[in-house]
């Protein structure tokens, strides 16, 4: 896959940290009657949580770590269990995660999405937003919305500085328990943005590819750098 967009962030140290820009999002599925069917087949089939479907839907050789061999066994496992092998038993032995791992899965589906320059399609859309090698991607997060609210403090109550809308920001630590997140816009300045609308850089994107035989696949679903 080849990230094509080119955005000048540097790691936070100091006031400024690059001029500020919007990447509104541009969904390219329309562009193939063919896939937009394909896709909305497999979300609804995902929302069912039918297991077979979504397998069958999926490549031989569907991605899913750097450090897994992937493939449709893996990932059954994967939906299943939270974890790609059988043998393996989720550190927490939490019954939720397979339902969140789903969950993530639909909600990767519903984002707009591009083709890159092999025509593989990519959701979410900013996946194609290149990040400068020197920043640690997991501070970096996509503000998803139009016109989101950021705020002085961490409360709904808290005055308004400015409205946020499609733009990568900094959030140089994340508190999932907390609604509201300390972010730094590239431009340095400081506020607080509710966590619903902040996808981060490095999260969960999936890939569609076209098969030797003209029928779209599900060859990618992973997560992290």
């Amino acid at each position: 896959m080849n990230r094509y967009l080119r955005f000048a962030l540097v790691l936070l140290c100091g006031p400024a940290l690059a001029d500020r820009q919007s990447f509104p999002p541009a969904d390219q599925a329309e562009r193939d009657p063919s896939l937009a069917a394909f896709r909305d087949d497999l979300l609804a089939k995902v929302q069912a949580r039918d297991l077979d479907a979504v397998i069958a839907a999926a490549c031989s050789d569907i991605d899913l770590s750097e450090n897994s061999a992937g493939g449709p066994e893996a990932f059954r496992a994967l939906l299943t269990t939270g974890v790609e092998t059988q043998n393996e038993v989720p550190s927490d032995a939490s019954e939720t995660e397979p339902n969140a791992l789903w969950d993530a899965l639909a909600d990767t589906l519903t984002q707009p999405g591009y083709f890159d320059e092999q025509g593989e399609f990519w959701m979410p859309h900013q996946w194609q937003i290149t990040l400068p090698a020197d920043l640690n991607p997991k501070f970096a997060f996509f503000v998803t919305g139009e016109n989101v609210s950021l705020r002085q403090a961490g409360a709904q109550s808290s005055p308004v500085v400015g409205l946020i809308s499609h733009e990568v920001v900094l959030v140089p630590s994340f508190q999932p328990t907390l609604d509201y997140q300390s972010v730094f816009l590239t431009d340095g300045t400081p506020g607080h943005m509710h966590k619903d609308y902040l996808w981060p850089m490095n999260g969960y994107r999936a890939a569609f590819v076209k098969s030797d035989t003209g029928d779209w696949q599900l060859c990618s679903f992973v997560t992290g750098d």
